[in-house]
């Protein structure tokens, strides 16, 4: 017996911006919910399962596709997943998207769009600061390519709002634009 398809929302946006930190709230909410959910981390998967790649483009745009094909593989079987992942390039995400409708699963894209100078005071990771002492170069949105969407399914600012009021306009987007009999709502 085939599980019916889940989808798949992918949330793009600068270093520190916020993708992982709403994915993983929204995720909480889902699941209290009562949906299969999944977050994969572009920087987690990448480390886990092929750490032989950079952060060369081709490399990102590599590791966006091997991330969809297992974002694919959960979907279908009934998974909602939610991709953390930078994903620079507007063509690459084009890729991921024809990838899941021509497997029939949904997907969706999430801008979010949270400005440069607040992701730079943020620095979770210490990126911006190391851009700035010249120890690593080829920084998303500083001193390599973002393509911001045109037209992203949400966006959210997570400047402007809590983590709480991000995740709950998550987690209402998936549940209402899937909305099946039975499916769980958030409160």
């Amino acid at each position: 017996m085939r599980a019916e398809p889940g989808r798949t929302i992918l949330l793009t946006g600068l270093p520190s911006a916020g993708k992982t930190t709403v994915a993983s709230a929204a995720a909480t909410l889902l699941a209290a919910a009562g949906t299969r959910v999944e977050v994969l981390d572009g920087d987690v998967v990448r480390h886990e399962f092929w750490p032989e790649l950079g952060l060369s483009p081709a490399d990102r745009e590599l590791n966006l596709a091997r991330i969809g094909t297992l974002a694919t593989l959960l979907a279908r079987n009934g998974v909602v997943v939610l991709v953390a992942a930078i994903g620079p390039f507007t063509r690459a995400r084009a890729a991921l998207r024809d990838q899941h409708t021509g497997e029939g699963i949904d997907f969706s894209e999430v801008y979010v769009a949270t400005p440069l100078r607040t992701c730079r005071e943020r620095d979770v990771k210490g990126l911006y600061a190391r851009q700035a002492c010249g120890e690593i170069s080829g920084l998303t949105g500083v001193d390599a390519v973002y393509e911001p969407p045109l037209a992203p399914d949400l966006s959210i600012d997570t400047s402007d709002e809590p983590v709480d009021v991000s995740a709950n306009r998550l987690a209402r987007f998936i549940l209402e634009s899937s909305a099946t009999p039975g499916e769980g709502t958030i409160r």
